[in-house]
């Protein structure tokens, strides 16, 4: 049973979401939150899978909300997925640096928001390749990068090249299509970089190989 917390300040909001996920048989909303310091306090309490996190919320915003989750050891297992109203949004770039494991619009289908919280409870992230594209493409450009980060040294060179294609937003299906490996293999291979790099999931992943300069914006073009 994959557990879910709602965070959002309206309460409309959190009902229409509540009614779409408890109908299905393997998802349970198990607590509610209309402010950041809430949701915080709450995901220590319940421990759920995914945390439905509103980026515009009183009080500690879900930005601020998302980097006390992914700081705390206690939480290492809660995934967060960002709400926005549009679908490129400024304050998107920062929620996946802060540790949030996708995003996702408002407006969404029901279908979408059933499939995205079960895509984050497994472990994956909700970064389909149009999302890495557009997303990262549109905030890499300008977001400030560090020097690249000494962790890449540990990886191999099979590794950097699989770093790379899930930067550009392939899935391991087309990671094992492009280097010949099997959907099996390259699952591994990126899971062993996750530990390596020590990145709570795929979205961490691609941020961090777009602070390093492994791959710039222009490969779109």
């Amino acid at each position: 049973m994959t557990s879910v917390v709602l965070a959002d300040d309206q309460h409309l909001v959190r009902a229409g979401f509540r009614s779409i996920l408890d109908g299905e048989d393997d998802i349970r909303v198990v607590a509610e939150a209309a402010d950041g310091d809430s949701v915080v306090r709450v995901a220590r309490e319940h421990l759920p899978d995914v945390v439905l996190m509103d980026i515009q919320m009183p009080g500690a915003d879900g930005l601020e909300a998302t980097r006390r989750i992914a700081a705390d050891d206690r939480l290492d297992g809660v995934k967060v997925v960002i709400l926005t109203t549009y679908d490129v949004d400024d304050y998107v770039y920062g929620a996946l640096r802060a540790g949030a494991s996708g995003f996702l619009v408002k407006d969404t289908e029901p279908m979408e928001l059933i499939h995205a919280v079960r895509v984050v409870a497994r472990g994956d992230a909700l970064l389909a390749p149009r999302v890495t594209r557009r997303l990262i493409a549109e905030f890499a450009g300008w977001a400030a990068r560090p020097a690249p980060s000494p962790r890449l040294n540990a990886l191999t060179e099979r590794e950097r090249e699989v770093l790379t294609l899930v930067a550009e937003g392939l899935s391991n299906d087309e990671i094992a299509q492009r280097l010949v490996l099997s959907p099996a293999t390259a699952k591994t291979h990126v899971s062993r970089i996750m530990a390596k790099l020590r990145v709570r999931d795929r979205a961490q992943l691609v941020v961090l190989a777009y602070e390093s300069a492994m791959v710039t914006p222009g490969w779109l073009d």
